[in-house]
């Protein structure tokens, strides 16, 4: 499963690490080393350790990547150019690594390079520094960068969520003009931490992203490292309570999920033999029923938790997302502890709002993109620049609320189209006090009513991280959509009733809450939804698609729904508004010389 699909079963693992991985690149280091060694450089005695580093950065551990080969780090791909570009990439991103709030320059690695290898040094070091590896963030070193005066074109930069913010400042610092332009009154999107208070009680909430999934690469982690913010390990423990409010058995507790991850299991394989795709739902229902797993009520109410926490790891429906590719993306799962940001992730947001050029309350309603420039219009102003970025979440895409001219090719316009595009609603509540136990970050509730398995089934305890007494209900499924038109008294209601059935019979008794708030992120205009999935008839394909740069080198496209490897996670919108600023300014150069000819 998937590094975002927070599933119970996750919750009892603290590292993700593949160790398949980490011992072939051992092998293959080594393997090259004995065949040419006196021509490879030899930097330190950490060539293992460095290519596990740069495994947590998308590198693979002896070949280049697709980005390398079309960037021609190496005048020929194989050989012991290629080696010896590896080893100074991986030594160049450890390096920053050991100190992100450093700016490294490629002087540092001048005494540690011999100078016949200084071509691959320049190599390395541009790509890495163009593409967002190294020298990336908020910190000090990166900010005077990003202040200094612009001295190449203007680019238009459509949402300030995480995507946008990243790319709006990696293209600062590369020393272009960038303004923002955010419909809401806020920055973040998506990722949004809201102040509640009552009396002298307050606590931060975090309504949208929440969860930092995995720390090996993530560059959030690292922004929280620039910042000095110290992450909280979201810890193992998850207890299930009845629809009664009693505990759930733990043996049929176990016998349940390893039923259920059996069935995921037999999935996998089911889909390498037939032909034609079906839903993850109907796979799973069918394999159900044919292994008999969950054959009595209580299991199958144990077993549709299991499914209603699916739901919410993928924003979807079961029955609408595609068995043969509803996890395409687990192979770049990142490594490490799932965390949550202390004081909410809205601290990042900030943070990377801080001297970007942001204009707050501008929908955007076209984008006219020809082979000269770009114009924006927002509101009754237009914006013209030489570039524009678009960031909007597929929601957006899907509403056709902004008109794109000339319209997006086909192909565009198909994928946003099969990509689904899912919901996920919270209930926060901040207590007078705590009631629950402080010792748990997650617990689940489970519900007799199948067509109710994803109402207040999962809570977060943010207690420890919020600064006051606060709980998150979450609500996936078919019962985010039912959700949306709530009246937020009746779920008040529901999830109180929830509360006082798991604590009451314990002799404890449950406050009135001090404040509450009820998300509606099917209903915000500004996004439609949460998080995309691949759907039924879509595969990863749609999220390279949706990544296309269109209207020749003028119109580029972000966030988390525009990448394959990282989709439905902060940590991926961030990273392709790093990607996207790399291709910015690639193709700003490429036009700069063409004109210069």
């Amino acid at each position: 499963m998937s590094s975002r699909k927070f599933s119970k079963a996750q919750m009892e693992s603290s590292n993700f690490a593949n160790t398949n991985v980490s011992s072939s690149v051992v092998k293959s280091t080594n393997s090259s080393r004995r065949i040419v060694s006196d021509e490879i450089i030899s930097i330190n005695k950490e060539t293992h350790s460095e290519a596990l580093i740069a495994l947590t950065a998308g590198f693979p551990s002896d070949s280049l990547t697709e980005e390398e080969i079309e960037a021609k780090v190496v005048s020929v791909v194989g050989g012991i150019e290629q080696i010896n570009y590896i080893l100074i990439r991986n030594h160049i991103i450890t390096k920053w690594r050991d100190n992100v709030s450093n700016w490294v320059t490629k002087d540092t690695f001048v005494d540690v390079i011999p100078e016949r290898f200084s071509d691959l040094l320049d190599s390395a070091y541009h790509y890495l520094l163009s593409h967002g590896y190294i020298n990336f963030g908020v910190a000090l070193a990166i900010k005077d960068r990003i202040l200094a005066k612009p001295s190449k074109g203007r680019v238009i930069i459509i949402g300030a969520g995480l995507a946008g913010l990243a790319a709006a400042r990696q293209l600062m610092s590369f020393g272009f003009e960038a303004i923002v332009l955010e419909g809401r009154n806020r920055a973040g999107g998506r990722v949004y931490t809201k102040k509640m208070e009552g009396g002298n009680t307050v606590a931060a909430a975090d309504l949208g992203g929440s969860v930092l999934t995995g720390t090996l690469g993530n560059p959030l982690g690292f922004l929280a490292q620039q910042l000095s913010y110290t992450l909280h390990k979201v810890r193992d423990q998850c207890p299930l309570y009845r629809a009664d409010g009693k505990p759930v058995d733990e043996e049929l507790d176990k016998k349940v999920e390893a039923g259920y991850n059996s069935l995921l299991d037999k999935a996998s394989k089911l889909r390498q033999e037939i032909s034609q795709d079906v839903s993850l739902g109907v796979a799973l229902e069918t394999l159900r029923e044919d292994f008999g797993v969950a054959m009595t009520d209580e299991e199958m109410s144990l077993f549709n938790w299991h499914l209603a926490n699916l739901e919410y790891a993928n924003a979807g429906l079961l029955s609408k997302l595609s068995l043969a590719f509803w996890d395409q993306d687990d192979p770049y799962d990142m490594g490490g502890d799932h965390c949550f940001l202390p004081g909410g992730n809205g601290r990042l947001v900030h943070a990377l709002a801080e001297d970007v050029p942001i204009i707050f309350g501008r929908t955007v309603h076209a984008i006219h993109y020809g082979s000269d420039s770009v114009q924006v219009v927002a509101g009754a102003q237009v914006f013209e620049g030489d570039m524009a970025l678009c960031t909007v979440p597929l929601g957006i895409l899907k509403s056709g609320s902004i008109k794109f001219i000339p319209e997006l090719p086909q192909r565009k316009l198909d994928a946003i189209k099969r990509l689904g595009y899912g919901l996920l609603n919270k209930v926060a509540m901040l207590f007078p006090y705590v009631f629950w136990d402080s010792n748990v970050d997650i617990f689940g509730h489970v519900d007799d009513d199948s067509s109710c398995r994803g109402e207040f089934f999962l809570f977060y305890s943010y207690a420890t991280v919020a600064g006051g007494p606060l709980l998150l209900a979450l609500v996936a499924g078919e019962a985010a959509h039912k959700f949306e038109i709530m009246p937020p008294s009746d779920a008040v209601a529901k999830v109180l009733q929830i509360l006082k059935g798991i604590y009451e019979q314990q002799g404890i008794e449950v406050p009135a809450p001090i404040q509450i708030v009820c998300t509606r992120w099917g209903s915000d205009p500004f996004s439609f939804g949460s998080y995309s999935n691949v759907a039924l008839g879509a595969s990863g394909d749609d999220y390279d698609i949706l990544a296309e740069t269109v209207g020749e080198g003028r119109l580029f496209f972000a966030g988390e729904a525009t990448t394959r490897r990282y989709p439905a996670t902060m940590h991926g919108a961030f990273l392709t508004g790093l990607r996207e600023a790399a291709k910015m300014a690639r193709h700003a150069s490429v036009r700069t010389l063409h004109i210069k000819n």
